[in-house]
Protein backbone atom coordinates (compact mmCIF):
# COMPACT_ATOMS: atom_id res chain seq x y z
CA UNK A 1 0.00 0.00 0.00
CA UNK A 2 1.49 3.09 -0.93
CA UNK A 3 1.95 6.07 1.44
CA UNK A 4 -0.77 9.08 0.92
CA UNK A 5 1.66 11.58 2.53
CA UNK A 6 4.46 10.38 0.16
CA UNK A 7 2.03 10.24 -3.10
CA UNK A 8 0.70 13.60 -2.16
CA UNK A 9 4.28 14.95 -1.53
CA UNK A 10 5.38 12.98 -4.86
CA UNK A 11 2.69 14.88 -6.93
CA UNK A 12 3.21 18.84 -5.35
CA UNK A 13 7.01 18.05 -6.09
CA UNK A 14 6.29 16.87 -9.83
CA UNK A 15 3.84 19.98 -10.44
CA UNK A 16 6.54 22.85 -8.47
CA UNK A 17 9.14 21.11 -11.17
CA UNK A 18 7.07 21.58 -13.80
CA UNK A 19 6.51 25.19 -13.23
CA UNK A 20 9.83 25.28 -12.70
CA UNK A 21 10.60 24.32 -16.31
CA UNK A 22 8.41 26.14 -18.09
CA UNK A 23 8.74 29.49 -16.45
CA UNK A 24 12.86 28.94 -17.47
CA UNK A 25 11.12 27.61 -20.95
CA UNK A 26 9.45 31.64 -21.27
CA UNK A 27 13.22 32.93 -20.70
CA UNK A 28 15.27 31.04 -22.96
CA UNK A 29 12.35 31.31 -25.70
CA UNK A 30 12.46 34.91 -26.09
CA UNK A 31 16.33 35.08 -26.30
CA UNK A 32 15.99 32.05 -28.88
CA UNK A 33 13.10 34.27 -30.51
CA UNK A 34 15.90 37.16 -30.11
CA UNK A 35 18.03 35.52 -32.28
CA UNK A 36 15.87 36.21 -35.42
CA UNK A 37 13.71 39.17 -34.46
CA UNK A 38 17.18 41.29 -33.47
CA UNK A 39 20.54 39.30 -34.59
CA UNK A 40 21.68 43.19 -34.04
CA UNK A 41 21.18 42.83 -30.48
CA UNK A 42 22.62 39.27 -30.28
CA UNK A 43 26.04 40.27 -31.73
CA UNK A 44 26.13 43.19 -29.02
CA UNK A 45 25.51 40.92 -26.48
CA UNK A 46 28.07 38.66 -27.32
CA UNK A 47 30.36 41.61 -28.18
CA UNK A 48 29.69 43.13 -24.72
CA UNK A 49 29.77 40.27 -22.33
CA UNK A 50 32.07 38.09 -24.06
CA UNK A 51 34.55 40.11 -26.14
CA UNK A 52 33.79 38.05 -29.03
CA UNK A 53 32.06 39.26 -32.67
CA UNK A 54 30.54 37.66 -35.17
CA UNK A 55 28.38 38.16 -38.17
CA UNK A 56 24.78 38.82 -37.79
CA UNK A 57 23.95 36.18 -40.07
CA UNK A 58 25.58 33.62 -37.20
CA UNK A 59 22.71 34.39 -35.05
CA UNK A 60 19.90 33.15 -36.71
CA UNK A 61 22.59 29.52 -37.28
CA UNK A 62 22.39 30.20 -32.89
CA UNK A 63 18.68 30.75 -33.00
CA UNK A 64 17.73 27.84 -34.73
CA UNK A 65 19.96 25.35 -32.54
CA UNK A 66 19.07 27.91 -29.37
CA UNK A 67 14.94 26.55 -30.34
CA UNK A 68 15.83 23.34 -30.68
CA UNK A 69 17.55 23.08 -27.71
CA UNK A 70 15.27 24.79 -25.47
CA UNK A 71 11.65 22.70 -27.49
CA UNK A 72 13.74 19.55 -26.22
CA UNK A 73 13.87 20.71 -22.80
CA UNK A 74 10.31 22.01 -22.40
CA UNK A 75 9.41 19.06 -23.65
CA UNK A 76 12.13 17.03 -21.03
CA UNK A 77 13.46 15.31 -24.04
CA UNK A 78 17.34 13.90 -23.29
CA UNK A 79 17.17 15.61 -20.02
CA UNK A 80 20.91 15.24 -19.01
CA UNK A 81 22.06 17.04 -21.99
CA UNK A 82 19.11 19.61 -22.81
CA UNK A 83 18.57 20.56 -19.10
CA UNK A 84 22.43 20.79 -18.35
CA UNK A 85 23.07 22.93 -21.47
CA UNK A 86 20.13 24.82 -20.25
CA UNK A 87 22.64 25.43 -17.31
CA UNK A 88 25.65 25.63 -18.85
CA UNK A 89 24.00 28.67 -20.97
CA UNK A 90 22.03 29.96 -17.85
CA UNK A 91 25.58 29.83 -15.73
CA UNK A 92 27.46 31.26 -18.31
CA UNK A 93 25.40 34.38 -18.93
CA UNK A 94 25.16 34.83 -15.10
CA UNK A 95 28.98 34.53 -14.34
CA UNK A 96 29.74 36.93 -17.69
CA UNK A 97 27.34 39.82 -16.30
CA UNK A 98 29.56 39.45 -13.04
CA UNK A 99 31.18 43.50 -13.43
CA UNK A 100 27.04 44.45 -13.51
CA UNK A 101 26.97 42.86 -9.48
CA UNK A 102 29.49 44.96 -7.93
CA UNK A 103 27.62 48.15 -9.11
CA UNK A 104 24.25 46.10 -8.06
CA UNK A 105 21.84 49.62 -7.53
CA UNK A 106 22.64 50.75 -10.87
CA UNK A 107 21.92 47.37 -12.78
CA UNK A 108 19.23 45.33 -10.62
CA UNK A 109 17.79 43.74 -13.43
CA UNK A 110 21.06 41.29 -13.24
CA UNK A 111 19.88 40.18 -10.09
CA UNK A 112 17.09 38.40 -11.29
CA UNK A 113 19.74 35.67 -12.98
CA UNK A 114 20.41 34.04 -9.79
CA UNK A 115 16.97 32.96 -9.26
CA UNK A 116 16.74 31.84 -12.55
CA UNK A 117 20.21 29.66 -11.91
CA UNK A 118 19.04 28.25 -8.67
CA UNK A 119 15.89 27.16 -10.53
CA UNK A 120 18.11 25.52 -13.17
CA UNK A 121 20.12 23.88 -10.67
CA UNK A 122 17.34 22.58 -8.86
CA UNK A 123 15.38 21.14 -12.10
CA UNK A 124 18.90 19.63 -13.39
CA UNK A 125 19.36 17.94 -9.76
CA UNK A 126 15.76 16.59 -9.93
CA UNK A 127 15.48 15.98 -13.81
CA UNK A 128 13.92 12.08 -12.83
CA UNK A 129 11.83 13.60 -10.85
CA UNK A 130 10.40 15.57 -13.70
CA UNK A 131 8.18 13.99 -15.31
CA UNK A 132 4.11 16.41 -15.97
CA UNK A 133 4.21 16.80 -19.42
CA UNK A 134 7.58 15.19 -20.47
CA UNK A 135 8.17 12.95 -23.44
CA UNK A 136 10.05 9.93 -22.64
Amino acid sequence: MSNPVSANLQNRLQWSLLTLRLGIFIVFAMWALDKFIDPAHGAAVLSSFYGLNAPHSIFYIIGILQVLLVLAFVLGIKKRFSYGMILLMHALSTFSSFPRYLDGFNNLLFFAAWPMLAACIALYLLRDEDVKLTIK
